[in-house]
């Protein structure tokens, strides 16, 4: 299958090594979201049973990735997209299976307005971290830049 033919979720497990290890799985990325799941696996469970803070960080930034790349993958061959900061709060004790659900903080046009004008833009995508009951137990900003190649 070539890079043309992957779907994103397949390009990033194919290409992010901690993805594969964790077994994430891309179930949607679309420009205006990305749900991402990892499943409830024990060897990557916590001192009380559910998902280590580890690898639900993992899970929300994978999930600020894949919304990354669908939003600006036509922009790759010119910037590439870094994560420059993260912060996570974690609001609620997440067992089994969690879910991550990105949106993009800041319009598309306007990020590559700024790229266009030469400048290194900066935009936040926010995640929710929900048990399968729907209660949200974690949350994450990830700020993310595209950088211009030189």
């Amino acid at each position: 299958m070539s890079a043309e033919q992957m779907s994103i979720g397949e390009m990033l497990a194919a290409t992010v090594p901690m993805a594969r290890t964790l077994n994430i799985e891309f179930l949607e990325t679309t420009p205006e979201k990305a749900v991402v799941a990892l499943p409830d696996q024990s060897e990557y469970h916590n001192h009380v049973g559910g998902p280590h803070a580890g690898a639900m960080f993992t899970l929300g930034e994978s999930a600020s990735g894949a919304i990354v790349l669908a939003a600006f993958g036509d922009q790759l061959s010119r910037a590439v997209p870094l994560a420059v900061r993260a912060d996570i709060a974690y609001k609620k004790l997440a067992m089994g299976p969690v879910t991550a659900t990105a949106t993009l903080g800041r319009p598309v046009a306007d990020v590559v307005a700024e790229l266009d004008a030469g400048e290194r833009p900066e935009f936040p995508v926010t995640v929710a971290i929900q048990r399968a009951d729907g209660a949200v137990t974690g949350e994450m900003t990830v700020v993310w830049t595209l950088r211009p190649n030189s």
